[in-house]
C-alpha cells in the first residue's frame, strides 16, 4: 500500500498560548482572554487577516508560559467576533481553519509571532477503501458513546452521520468527546486522517469502556443511596410513631447507649465486633419483637460482667494470718497453705490461682473459711451450691437457640461477683451427679485447669472468659464419688473432725458470743461455764463438726431471752447442774470403758462421717458343729474380716493352746451391738480376732484396751485411716491404751498433743503383739512372732511390751 502525498504551506502568524482548552479545526468556540501579550497577539490578528495560531499550554497554571511551555502543533483559527468584558478582558469567538507545526518562533516580544506549517494529505485510491472502514466504525462507536455521555445530544450524533470528509469527520468527534487535554493534543498531532481515525476510535473504545464501568458503579451507589434513603425515612417515621406513643429515643436510642458503653470499656476486639452485630441486628427489629429482647438481654450480660475490673490483692502475711486465726480456730492445714499460696505471689506475681479442696464431715469450717480467705486476700467472694447439680448447661450455659436460654452458674458468679479476680466457693462439688442431659462434672474440668481455663466459653455468651485470675475453692464432705480427672485437677486438703477441746474453744471464743448478740441479748448478760459446754458437746450432739453444736446454743439463748424478759433478771449463768432445764434431758451417752475384763468381749475403734466412735464386739461359743454366725448390720468387708481371723485363729490353734477341733465342736456367734445401724470397714480385722482368741481361750480382755487394724491370714496388722477420729473416740470412752498398726506410727503427729498425753499407744505388726497387750494374761508359753527379732514372753514379762510401746510414743 502506497503512502499518501502531503502538501505543505507555510505561514507567519500570531500565536496564542490557551490554558486547559484544544481548539480544533472545524470547531466554532469563544473564550476569554486576559492575559496581555495574548490581547496584543489578538490585536495583531485583527489588524491583518484574522488568523490567529491557536496551540495549548503543557501547564494551564503557568501565566507566563515560554517557548518550551506551548505544545508544538495547534489550529489555525479565524476570529470571528471580539467583546471586551468590565476588567480588562475580551471575549473571542473563533473558528478552527487547520491544524499546523511551529517551525519557529519569529518573535516573543510583546507578543508571541510563529511560522507555522500546514501539512495536507492526500489518501491514495488504496488508503480510500480503509478509511471508509474506519469512518463507519468511528461513527458507530461515537454513536455507542453517546449513550453513555448524555451531553451530547442526538442532533449531534446526526450532523456527524452526515460528514463524508474523513478529516472533518475526527476533529468534529474530537471537539465533542469529553476527554483530558493531553488525549485531545495527542489526537490534534496527528496530520493524517487515517492514522487520526485509528487513533480517535482506540480512545473512543477505551472511553466506552471506562464509562460502561461507571455506570455499573453509579448504578450500585444509587441503589445503595435508595436504600438508606428508604432507610432514613422509616426510622423518622419510626422515629415520629415512638414520640407520639410516648417512646422519644427508640431503639436508636438504646443501640447509641450501648454504643458508648462498649466505647467506654475496653472490651477487646472480639467483644467488641460481636456487639456491633448484635447492636446492628438490634436495629433492624421492631421495637416489640421478642428475638429484640433476647438481644437486650444478650448485651446486658456481656456489659454486665467484670471483663477488666478487679481487686487490688493484699497481700500481706501478717494480716492474712491475723484475718484467719481471728475467724477460726484450728484448720491448722488450711491456713498454712494460704499463707504459702501468699509467700510465693510475693516473690512471683503471675502464679496461677491453685484450686484448693477442703475434704471433711459436715460442720467442721470448710465453707465457712472460704469467706476469711477472701477478706484476707481482698478478694470478693462468691458462693456457688453443686449440690444436685445434674445438667451440664448449668456450669457452661444454655445455647442462645433455646428458649430462656441463660449463661452458667460460672458466669453468672462473677456477675455477681463484679470483679475479674474473686474467690469463688464450689461448694459440695462431690454432690455432683449426672443424667441424659450431660455430666457437668466433665464441663468443670475446663473450668478448674488454670492451662485451659484463661479462655473459657459459655454457651450463651460465645465469648472467651479469662478465669485464670479466679481463685476457685471447693469443699466435699467426701472423694468418692468425685471423677478421678476433676479430683487430678485440685489439691485436696483434708479436715477432720474436732476434737472436744476445740470444739469447746469454738464454742466459747465465736458459737456463744455469736449467738448471744443475735438474739438481743446483751453482753454479760448470759454466762457459761466450760463443764456445760462440754456437757452440751457429748451429750447433746453427736457430730464431727459444730453445727449441732451452735443449734444448741442458739435454743439456750432463746430460752434466755424469754428468762431476762419475763423475769426481769438481769443475768444468767448456764451451769451443768441447770443444763437440763434448757434442753431437757441428755440425748446421747458413749460408750464408756467396760467395768471389769471380760471373756470375748473387745473394743474397736470405728470411724464415721461424724467422727470416731468405739465398737464393742462380743463372741459366744456354743456346742454346735463349727457354724460362723454374723449379726449387728456388718457389711461385707467385716464379714470377710471374721473369716479372716478365725482362718488365721484355726492355723495357731496349738500355738495359743486352743483346742484343734473347734471348729467343729462350737458354733461361733459374733454380734456387734446397735445391730440397726450399718458397719463396714477394714479396720475391724484384730478386734474381731481378739475377741475370738478370748472366747476360745477363756482370757479376759482388758478393759482399758480398744484397737484397730486390719488382719490377714497370717496374722499380720494392716494400716487403717481416720487414726486421729478413732483416737479422740477411745479418749472419750476413758480408755488408756490403743493398740494401732505399725504403719500407721507416722499419723500419730495429727494427734492433739493433749490426747497423745493420756493415752499409751502399742504398736503392732502381727497379732502376737496385739494379743499380748489386750489379754489379761496367757497360758501359752514363747509365742513366735511373724518376725525374727519380735519374741517377747508375755508369760514372763508381760510389762515388756508396755514398756516398749511408750518408747515408741516418746520418740
Amino acid at each position: 500500500m502506497s503512502e499518501a502525498r502531503k502538501v505543505v504551506k507555510k505561514q507567519e502568524l500570531p500565536l496564542l498560548p490557551l490554558r486547559g482548552l484544544t481548539v480544533f479545526p472545524y470547531m466554532i468556540l469563544h473564550f476569554d482572554v486576559g492575559r496581555v501579550k495574548s490581547i496584543k497577539a489578538l490585536e495583531e490578528a485583527m489588524i491583518n487577516n484574522q488568523l490567529i495560531f491557536l496551540v495549548t499550554q503543557k501547564d494551564a497554571k503557568n501565566d507566563s508560559p515560554t517557548v518550551d511551555d506551548i505544545y508544538k502543533i495547534g489550529t489555525i483559527s479565524k476570529v470571528k467576533q471580539l467583546l471586551k468584558l468590565p476588567g480588562d478582558t475580551i471575549r473571542v469567538l473563533v473558528e478552527g481553519i487547520s491544524r499546523a507545526e511551529i517551525a519557529e518562533f519569529t518573535q516573543t516580544e510583546p507578543f508571541f509571532m510563529a511560522e507555522v506549517v500546514e501539512k495536507i494529505y492526500v489518501e491514495d485510491e488504496d488508503s480510500k477503501l480503509e478509511i471508509e472502514a474506519l469512518k463507519r466504525r468511528v461513527v458507530s462507536t461515537f454513536e455507542e458513546y453517546s449513550k453513555y455521555n448524555n451531553k451530547i445530544s442526538p442532533e449531534i450524533v446526526l450532523s456527524v452521520m452526515s460528514i463524508e470528509d474523513p478529516d472533518q469527520l475526527a476533529d468534529i468527534i474530537t471537539s465533542n468527546l469529553v476527554l483530558k487535554v493531553e488525549q485531545k493534543q495527542e489526537i490534534l498531532n496527528e496530520f493524517q486522517p487515517k492514522l487520526r481515525l485509528e487513533k480517535l476510535l482506540e480512545i473512543i473504545v477505551k472511553e466506552i469502556e471506562i464509562m460502561q464501568i461507571e455506570k455499573d458503579i453509579n448504578i450500585k451507589v444509587r441503589k445503595q443511596m435508595d436504600k438508606m434513603q428508604k432507610e432514613y425515612y422509616l426510622r423518622e417515621q419510626l422515629k415520629v410513631i415512638q414520640s407520639e406513643l410516648g417512646d422519644k429515643e427508640g431503639i436508636t436510642g438504646e443501640v447509641e447507649e450501648y454504643k458508648r458503653k462498649l466505647k467506654e470499656g475496653n472490651f477487646g476486639e472480639e467483644v467488641e465486633k460481636k456487639v456491633l452485630k448484635e447492636l446492628d441486628r438490634l436495629l433492624k427489629m421492631p421495637s416489640g419483637s421478642a428475638e429484640g429482647a433476647v438481644i437486650r438481654t444478650y448485651l446486658d450480660w456481656i456489659f454486665d460482667l467484670p471483663w477488666n475490673k478487679r481487686t487490688e490483692e493484699i497481700i500481706d502475711l501478717e494480716r492474712a494470718e491475723a484475718i484467719l486465726n481471728e475467724d477460726h480456730y484450728g484448720l491448722e492445714k488450711v491456713k498454712e497453705r494460704i499463707l504459702e499460696h501468699l509467700a510465693v505471689r510475693m516473690l512471683k506475681n503471675d502464679l496461677r490461682g491453685p484450686i484448693l479442696c477442703l475434704v471433711g464431715p459436715p460442720g467442721v469450717g470448710k465453707t465457712s473459711i472460704a469467706k476469711s480467705i477472701a477478706r484476707a486476700l481482698n478478694r470478693n467472694y462468691v458462693r456457688m451450691s453443686l449440690g444436685g447439680v445434674r445438667d451440664e448447661a448449668e456450669i457452661r450455659g444454655h445455647r442462645r437457640t433455646y428458649v430462656g436460654a441463660m449463661p452458667g452458674r460460672i458466669i453468672s458468679a462473677l456477675k455477681q461477683a463484679g470483679s475479674k479476680n474473686p474467690l469463688i466457693l464450689l461448694d459440695e462439688i462431690d454432690k455432683m451427679s449426672s443424667d441424659f442431659r450431660g455430666d457437668p462434672a466433665s464441663a468443670m474440668l475446663e473450668v478448674l485447669d488454670s492451662e485451659q481455663n484463661f479462655a473459657f466459653r459459655d454457651h450463651y455468651l460465645e465469648l472467651p472468659f479469662d478465669l485464670s485470675d479466679v481463685l476457685f475453692l471447693t469443699t466435699a464432705n467426701n472423694l468418692d464419688t468425685i471423677p478421678r480427672p476433676l479430683l487430678d485437677r485440685m489439691e485436696v486438703i483434708h479436715l477432720t473432725s474436732y476434737t472436744e477441746e476445740e470444739k469447746v474453744n469454738i464454742a466459747i471464743k465465736y458459737l456463744f458470743p455469736k449467738q448471744v448478740a443475735e438474739h438481743g441479748i446483751k453482753k454479760g448478760s448470759v454466762k457459761i461455764d466450760e463443764q456445760a459446754v462440754r456437757d452440751i458437746i457429748n451429750c447433746y450432739t453427736r457430730e464431727a463438726g459444730v453445727r449441732d453444736l451452735e443449734r444448741q446454743i442458739a435454743t439456750i439463748c432463746r430460752k434466755v431471752a424469754k428468762k431476762l424478759v419475763s423475769s426481769k433478771q438481769q443475768s444468767v449463768k448456764i451451769t451443768s447442774n441447770t443444763l437440763e432445764k434448757y434442753l431437757g434431758t441428755k440425748k446421747y451417752r458413749y460408750d464408756k470403758a467396760n467395768d471389769k475384763d471380760e471373756i470375748g468381749i473387745a473394743t474397736g475403734l470405728a470411724w464415721t462421717p461424724v467422727g470416731g466412735d468405739t465398737l464393742s464386739i462380743e463372741v459366744n461359743l456354743m456346742d454346735g458343729s463349727g457354724k460362723l454366725e454374723l449379726t449387728g448390720q456388718l457389711g461385707d468387708v467385716m464379714k470377710e474380716s471374721a473369716r479372716a481371723a478365725m482362718s488365721f485363729i484355726r492355723s495357731r490353734a496349738e500355738q495359743y493352746m486352743i483346742e484343734k477341733d473347734f471348729y467343729n465342736k462350737y458354733d461361733i456367734h459374733i454380734h456387734v451391738p446397735e445391730g440397726a445401724i450399718p458397719k463396714d470397714g477394714p479396720s475391724a480385722g484384730i478386734t474381731l480376732a481378739t475377741a475370738m482368741v478370748s472366747a476360745l481361750t477363756g482370757i479376759p480382755v482388758k478393759r482399758n484396751v480398744a484397737m484397730t487394724g486390719e488382719i490377714t491370714l497370717r496374722g499380720r496388722v494392716l494400716p487403717i485411716g481416720g487414726l486421729k477420729e478413732k483416737v479422740l473416740a477411745a479418749n472419750r470412752a476413758g480408755i488408756d491404751t490403743v493398740i494401732i498398726p505399725v504403719d500407721n506410727k507416722k499419723d500419730l503427729d495429727d494427734i492433739p498433743e493433749a490426747v497423745r498425753k493420756k493415752i499409751k499407744f502399742v504398736v503392732a505388726e502381727n497379732m502376737d503383739t496385739v494379743l499380748n497387750t489386750a489379754l489379761v494374761k496367757t497360758k501359752w508359753r514363747n509365742i513366735k512372732s511373724t518376725k525374727s527379732d519380735d519374741k517377747v514372753d508375755i508369760a514372763k514379762n508381760p510389762s515388756q511390751i508396755h514398756d516398749e510401746s511408750q518408747q515408741i510414743v516418746e520418740q
